[in-house]
C-alpha cells in the first residue's frame, strides 16, 4: 500500500516534557507552538491539563490562539481529566488506558470488560460534551499487549465515538522485517476494523529505544497509518520518539509531500535545545552542526564540483548552507573553496599549499580552522614568505 495523506502530531510539549529535567515555561511553549504552526504541523499535543495548574493554563492559552493546527490535550480515562481538557477548549483529546493482562491484573485490578467500560464511558462523555472533538484512544504498550485485548478495546472505543486509534510502541519494541513488524501490525488491525465495517484513523506513537522509531513509523505509514507522532529532537521518555525534522525530511524529499515549511526547523530546534538544555548533537541528521559539512579531501573536491556527489538532501530546504571543514583531512579543493569565501579568488598555487600545510598542522591538534581565522593564516603565511626573500 502506498502512503496515505499523512498528518503530523507534534508532542514536544507533552511527551517532550516527560524527558527527565525538561519543563518549558508558558511563554516558551507559546513560542514553540507558534513555530510548529508556521511549519504546518497538523496537531500540537500541548500537554496533560490535570498534571499542574500551569499546564492547564497554557493548554487553554494555546487553544485560543486560532492556529491552523489543532491543539490537543492528553487525558487518563477518568472524568476529571476529560473535564479539565474540555475546559481548555481543545480540538483533540488523547485518552489512554493499557489493556495488557499484566497491567489489568497487576496494576488496575480489573478485568478486561471493566476496563473497556471505563474507556468507552470516558469517550462517550467527551463526545457528549463536544461532538466535534477529535478523540484518540491509545491502548498503552499496544504492541506488547494481547492482540485480542487490544482489538476488543479498540473496536469498543470506535463504536463509542473514538475517531483515532493509536498504536503505541511504548518501549521501542518493534523491528521492521521481523515477527515484530509495525507494517504487519497496522495491516492486521486495519483489516480487522474493515471486517467489522469500521474505519478509524490509525496513528502511531513509536519510541526509539532500539533506534528504530522512524523506521517503524514509516513502516506503519506504508500499511495505511495516517497520523505519526513526533517531537523536536525526538525528546520524550527514555530514548524519546520519532524526530520531527527527520520525519518531515523523508516525507518531503522521498515521498514528495511538500507541504511543510522546513526553513523554520533550525529556529525551532535552537529554541527547544536552549530551553530543554539538550544540545543538538553535531552529527545529528538534518539539524546537526555537521549534517551538511564535508571533511575528507576526496569528498570536498567532488562536492565542490557537484554537491550531489556526497549529498542526497539539499541544505537550502532548511535555510542552511553546506560547509567544507578545514582540518587535517583537508585537501587543496577545500582550501580553494574557503579562500574564495573570504574573497581570494585566484590564489597562487604556492600560497594554497602553504595555507593547506598550516591547516593540517592545526587540524592534527584536534581543532577546526574557521573562516574568520583563515584570513589571518593567509596573512602570516605571506608575511613569512616575504621574510624569507
Amino acid at each position: 500500500m502506498g502512503p496515505v495523506d499523512i498528518k503530523i502530531l507534534d508532542s514536544t510539549l507533552r511527551e517532550g516534557e516527560q524527558t527527565p529535567g525538561v519543563y518549558f515555561d508558558s511563554h516558551i511553549k507559546l513560542a514553540i507552538a507558534n513555530l510548529l504552526d508556521e511549519i504546518g504541523i497538523d496537531i500540537i499535543e500541548s500537554g496533560h491539563p490535570a498534571v499542574t495548574d500551569e499546564i492547564f493554563s497554557t493548554v487553554k492559552m494555546l487553544s485560543g490562539k486560532g492556529y491552523n493546527a489543532t491543539i490537543g490535550a492528553h487525558a487518563r480515562s477518568v472524568k476529571r481529566d476529560i473535564e479539565l481538557a474540555l475546559e481548555c477548549g481543545v480540538g483533540f483529546l488523547g485518552i489512554f488506558y493499557c489493556v495488557s493482562d499484566e497491567r489489568l491484573n497487576g496494576v488496575f485490578k480489573k478485568d478486561l470488560n471493566s476496563a473497556i467500560e471505563q474507556i468507552t464511558s470516558s469517550i462517550k462523555f467527551a463526545k457528549e460534551q463536544n461532538p466535534g472533538l477529535l478523540v484518540r484512544y491509545t491502548p498503552e504498550d499496544t504492541v506488547r499487549s494481547s492482540y485480542d485485548n487490544v482489538l476488543t478495546a479498540a473496536v469498543a472505543a470506535v463504536e463509542s465515538g473514538a475517531d483515532i486509534i493509536s498504536i503505541a510502541d511504548t518501549t521501542g519494541y518493534m523491528v521492521p522485517g521481523t515477527d515484530r513488524s509495525m507494517y504487519e501490525y497496522v495491516s492486521r488491525l486495519k483489516n480487522d476494523f474493515n471486517s467489522r465495517g469500521l474505519n478509524p484513523q490509525i496513528a502511531v506513537h513509536c519510541h526509539n529505544d532500539r533506534g528504530l522509531a522512524l523506521a517503524n513509523a514509516l513502516d506503519a505509514m506504508r500499511a495505511g497509518a495516517s497520523i505519526i507522532d513526533a517531537s523536536v529532537l525526538g525528546i520524550g521518555e527514555r530514548a524519546g520518539i520519532v524526530d520531527l525534522a527527520q520525519l518531515l525530511t523523508v516525507l518531503n524529499v522521498d515521498y514528495k509531500m511538500e507541504r511543510w515549511n522546513l526553513a523554520k526547523l533550525p529556529e525551532l530546534y535552537e529554541l527547544v535545545s536552549l530551553h530543554s538544555n539538550i544540545p543538538i548533537p553535531v552529527n545529528y541528521p538534518i539539524m546537526g552542526g555537521h549534517a551538511f559539512t564535508h571533511c575528507a579531501g576526496v569528498h570536498t573536491h567532488a562536492a565542490a564540483a557537484n554537491p550531489m556527489h556526497y549529498e542526497s538532501i539539499n541544505p537550502e530546504l532548511y535555510g542552511r548552507e553546506r560547509h567544507f571543514s578545514l582540518d587535517h583531512m583537508s585537501g587543496v579543493a577545500s582550501v580553494r573553496y574557503a579562500l574564495k569565501k573570504i574573497g581570494i579568488d585566484h590564489p597562487e598555487k604556492e600560497l594554497e599549499l602553504d595555507v593547506l600545510k598550516q591547516i593540517k598542522s592545526i587540524g592534527q591538534r584536534g581543532r577546526i580552522v574557521e573562516l574568520s581565522e583563515l584570513s589571518h593564516i593567509v596573512e602570516t603565511t605571506k608575511h613569512y614568505k616575504r621574510g624569507l626573500k
